[in-house]
């Protein structure tokens, strides 16, 4: 599956890289394409003024809110934008018409800076029961659960940001609303990546992962009918178009998504990240943490025995001064799942077989 003609076409569209970028799930390698939108704006506002170029791209704005709409199951007007996830996640919480005391229901694979908003908030803060010893949501559990309390709100990430697991939001948003509680759903890790069209309340995410669109845009989208009765244009209010040039950016990054077929990206991915998990499986002492066949391409693997954070930050080091850029994930990210680091590896349509036999061989002379 490694490097297929879709693999050669995603190939082609971007400068050749200097270290093989198995880091999508930190940022996406851009295309040229995208690349030139963004950097062509930015020339049109030096020489037209910001506002009147960001007047000139409104039919590209448009179309650009309408194709990543689309993508997440919603309608353009219900979207609105920031600089980050994170931010559009703040955002969403500071105008949702939520009790003072709150309750909100996550999955072992929150991502640790979102705990960190809801806390800072006083929302208490309970963790839904795994189904496998992987943290997948025991969506039977939680249908019982909900018959004798309903939480404010349930927070999912459909994929973390520490695992390579996918959450089966569909079917936890399903159970969810048969009992009128709403349901928020983090996609960062999962747009461009997996299916995201889930019927939940609100999803927010943002450009640069999965999508490889330019840093510097978040988003969210939340359907009129949303049970937390967010008011979007108070979300959105104050934005004044934002980092214009990144919308524009992310827009064409989407636009190639549909143009390659969203389904067919997703399903490439879904065998690229079998194939390293089913090669890595017994490498050295490292241990391939999620399931062979999970649908995703981020693949983490907890170190040996003994390893601590640091450690595992010098490996990744080691990695990348032999041209293999991985990323250190400390227990920080998913702070209910693990309380050691992994290494994470996150490889696009991109990836060849010769890099995945680079990477073992790294590991298994790696010194330990």
């Amino acid at each position: 599956m490694f490097l297929s003609e879709l693999g050669s076409a995603w190939h082609a569209a971007r400068v050749e890289p200097e270290i093989v970028a198995w880091d999508s799930a930190s940022a996406g390698r851009s295309s040229n394409a995208v690349i030139e939108t963004v950097t062509n704006h930015l020339w049109e506002e030096s020489k037209q003024g910001s506002y009147v170029a960001m007047d000139a791209a409104a039919a590209e704005l448009d179309r650009g809110s309408r194709e990543l709409a689309a993508l997440l199951g919603h309608h353009a007007d219900e979207l609105f934008f920031r600089d980050t996830a994170r931010a559009a996640l703040r955002a969403l919480l500071g105008v949702a018409n939520l009790p003072i005391a709150s309750t909100v229901w996550v999955a072992r694979n929150e991502f640790g800076p979102n705990l960190v908003e809801f806390e800072r908030r006083g929302y208490a803060v309970h963790t839904l029961p795994n189904v496998d010893v992987y943290g997948h949501v025991d969506t039977d559990a939680l249908e019982n659960m909900l018959q004798f309390e309903q939480p404010d709100f349930i927070h999912v990430c459909q994929i973390g940001s520490g695992s390579g697991v996918v959450q089966p939001v569909a079917t936890i948003v399903e159970i969810a609303h048969a009992a009128d509680v709403p349901v928020v759903v983090d996609v960062a890790q999962a747009v461009g990546h997996v299916p995201t069209i889930t019927g939940a309340d609100v999803v927010y995410g943002t450009s640069r992962k999965w999508l490889t669109g330019p840093r510097g845009v978040g988003f969210a989208a939340v359907r009129p009918d949303s049970r937390l009765r967010i008011d979007i244009a108070e979300a959105d209010a104050g934005t004044t178009g934002g980092f214009v040039a990144g919308r524009l950016g992310l827009g064409q990054a989407v636009s190639e998504l549909i143009e390659a077929g969203p389904q067919k990206v997703f399903d490439e991915l879904a065998a690229i990240g079998a194939a390293v998990r089913e090669r890595l499986t017994g490498i050295a002492s490292w241990e391939v943490v999620e399931p062979v066949d999970e649908p995703s391409a981020l693949v983490t693997l907890a170190p040996p025995p003994g390893f601590q954070t640091a450690d595992v930050v010098a490996a990744a080091a080691h990695l990348r001064k032999i041209g293999l850029l991985v990323t250190p994930a400390g227990p920080e990210r998913t702070p209910l799942m693990r309380d050691d680091a992994v290494l994470r590896l996150s490889p696009h349509l991109d990836a060849t077989r010769e890099d995945l036999d680079h990477l073992a061989t790294a590991l298994r002379t790696m010194g330990y």
